[in-house]
């Protein structure tokens, strides 16, 4: 039996009073228009935690410490490709939130969970409304 492909995603679900921060996105070949968490793909030699430390200071400019990320919700993502899709919530921050991918994000927003805009990233969506109800495990794009 052949090995599967799988790219691993890493994606940061800020949490802060029943809201959680998006960005639109544009110019991208996935997902353009359509409100995202930050994310991105884990890079070669480098770990999860690396990776989405990386990640979070590239889009928005916050500084995390390892200690304060949790894994929170890991997703079997089938689209083009599959992906392990691993989303992290964290404890806490340091910096302000900015945008600092203006060619790719319009800006990110404190959007409220229980009231989500319809242009979402559908497996983000799943995501997000599996954290509070303490789901850990989700797939997404496999048939019934």
């Amino acid at each position: 039996m052949a090995k599967p492909d799988v790219y691993i995603d890493l994606h940061l679900a800020l949490l802060k009073d029943g809201c959680v921060v998006m960005g639109k996105r544009f110019n991208t070949t996935f997902g353009s228009g359509q409100y995202h968490v930050p994310a991105g793909h884990l890079e070669i030699d480098e770990t999860i935690i690396d990776g989405l430390i990386r990640e979070a200071r590239e889009e928005t400019g916050i500084e995390i410490s390892a200690d304060a990320l949790e894994l929170a919700h890991v997703m079997h993502f089938r689209g083009e490709t599959d992906c392990l899709s691993l989303f992290f919530t964290a404890a806490r921050w340091q910096d302000t939130i900015k945008n600092r991918e203006p060619d790719k994000c319009a800006g990110w927003e404190w959007l409220p969970t229980d009231a989500l805009p319809e242009n979402i990233m559908p497996y983000a969506r799943q995501a997000i409304a599996d954290l509070p109800a303490g789901r850990r495990l989700g797939l997404f794009g496999w048939p019934d």
